[in-house]
């Protein structure tokens, strides 16, 4: 049986108007002040990260690339970042946009950076969806609210910018850490 005319133009024209009218995604978006997405991937070195499993700490995400010159400028701000403040209640993961066979690249890259990385492509469950540009970086509270997110366009991710959210969303501040130090400190 032939299709008919009528149905060949009906089917056209629920092709043109799919191709028009832009898709609802599936995904959550991850916006300020508001609960933070889901995001489970398996890291370079094996470990699980689940973002849902990190609540009472401080996460920063940073999507970037290996070919992405403005994630390069920023990652050794994010590892030295990482390295003062994950002993506070700070974690992080970058996630690459690299394709899945630029994996050796990505594990040679990270080699120089103390923070885990992961493969945007191993996602298992990520409501954050592909980011529309790089970097991109997303600041969660210890509740699981997103409070801020850094782009090249309005703020570069440096330990300046980072301070200036992230110090105050600690556990334990790091004013407070070093006066309880000092407590502790027993004098002669």
């Amino acid at each position: 049986m032939r299709p008919t005319i009528s149905a060949v133009a009906r089917c056209g024209a629920i092709i043109a108007f799919a191709m028009i009218v832009p898709a609802q995604s599936a995904f959550a978006v991850a916006e300020v002040g508001q609960p933070a997405p889901a995001l489970v991937v398996p890291e370079l070195n094996g470990q699980t990260f689940d973002l849902s499993a990190l609540r009472g700490k401080v996460v920063v995400i940073n999507f970037w690339a290996t070919w992405c010159q403005p994630c390069r400028q920023e990652m050794p701000a994010l590892n030295a970042f990482y390295r003062q403040y994950h002993s506070q209640g700070l974690e992080m993961i970058g996630l690459s946009a690299d394709r899945p066979h630029e994996r050796s690249t990505v594990a040679t890259v990270m080699q120089s950076f103390n923070y885990p990385a992961a493969m945007l492509d191993d996602v298992k469950d990520d409501d954050f969806g592909d980011p529309d540009s790089l970097p991109v970086t997303f600041i969660i509270d210890g509740n699981g609210i997103v409070r801020a997110k850094f782009t090249p366009e309005v703020t570069l991710a440096t330990e300046k910018s980072l301070s200036a959210v992230v110090l105050p969303l600690l556990p334990v501040k790091p004013a407070e850490q070093s006066s309880s130090a000092q407590d502790s400190t027993v004098s002669p």
